[in-house]
Order: C-alpha cells, then structure tokens, then sequence
C-alpha cells in the first residue's frame, strides 16, 4: 500500500474518531426504577448530571429500597450511555478495538 495514502487514511480516521469523541460527550441517557419514581441521568462522560427521586418514594421506615432505586437508576443509566458510546465509535473505527477509546 502507498505511504501516503496510508497516512491520508489514518489522519482521516483521527478527525473522525475526534468528532465522534466530542459527540460522545454530549451524549445523554436517562433510567428510571421503581416505575420512575426514581430517575438518573448520565452523560457520554460517565458522570451523573442528576437524579430525580419522586417524593412517594421517600420512607423512613425503608431506605434501604430508595437506596437500591437510586443504584438501579444511575447503574442503568450509565450502562445505557457506555453503550450508546460503544455503538457510536464502532461505527468510526469499524469494530476495531482501540485502547483508550
């Protein structure tokens, strides 16, 4: 293959795989438990930009189930957005497994 044209393709995959990098992290996933009265939202940068918790679900005779609630909710929600992260790099790398992306 042509030295250059293997240069041209990998600069090409770097400016893609950077725009997909800044479309990662604008990502968004919302999860719910407890039929939604909890709620969490994660974004494509791994963190929690919040959680919602319907004031019904709050009982100070069980915290332990709001406790697992809010742990459902944000685990979801943060599987949710790694996925949607994965499916949106694949798509630039060609299902090629990359260390650190």
């Amino acid at each position: 293959m042509d030295m250059k044209k293997m240069m041209k393709q990998a600069q090409k995959m770097q400016a893609e795989l950077a725009k997909a990098q800044e479309e990662v992290a604008t990502l968004t996933s919302e999860a719910s438990a407890g039929g939604g009265v909890v709620k969490a939202v994660a974004a494509g940068d791994g963190s929690i930009m919040s959680i919602t918790i319907d004031p019904a679900a709050v009982d100070p005779e069980d915290v332990e189930m709001l406790q697992d609630l809010v742990l459902t909710a944000v685990n979801d929600s943060l599987r949710q957005v790694s996925e949607l992260a994965n499916i949106r790099m694949s798509a630039v790398t060609n299902g090629l497994n990359i260390p650190g992306l």
